[in-house]
């Protein structure tokens, strides 16, 4: 996926979800551990050097994986690059749960899913497709599949 850079520091700068300093490993053989300040930021997860303004990268949380690497770390890998793993450091587990929880909801998939479960709730409830009024009712990524439950994603 192809981003302008001005647009993407234009959004670095934006209000974020969840920001704080966290412990950093990049996904290169040898890279080290080194603090990072981490925004999330719609789905977008920006870091930077605890000192400046310009975020060193991003990295679009879709089609990705985070897991818990211990109690105070956790790690972000994308499915198309198994090998490239992105390791972060809280000060807590408390912390590095509330990471999770904030970088799994992020995805525009979560959100999709959840649209649409709760569509399907709303509309088993009233009757009414809640969408409709809208007039977006019948496009393809509204459409209620079978999803069981929205913690399943």
């Amino acid at each position: 996926m192809r981003f302008n850079e001005r647009e993407l520091v234009s959004l670095s700068r934006q209000p974020s979800e969840r920001a704080a300093e966290l412990g950093m490993r990049g996904p290169k053989k040898g890279d080290v551990v080194k603090k990072r300040l981490v925004k999330l930021v719609v789905n977008f997860l920006f870091y930077f050097r605890t000192d400046e303004e310009e975020p060193l990268g991003a990295l679009l949380l879709e089609e990705c994986r985070v897991e818990q690497e211990d109690d105070q770390a956790f790690s972000i890998i994308f499915l198309d690059e198994a090998e490239r793993k992105y390791l972060f450091e809280c000060d807590s587990q408390q912390q590095c749960l509330e990471w999770i929880e904030c970088i799994v909801k992020a995805s525009y998939e979560f959100m999709r899913k959840s649209l649409i479960f709760y569509r399907s709730e709303i509309q088993r409830m009233t009757g009414k497709d809640p969408l409709e009024q809208y007039g977006i009712s019948d496009e393809a990524r509204f459409q209620i599949g079978t999803i069981p439950s929205i913690q399943d994603t």
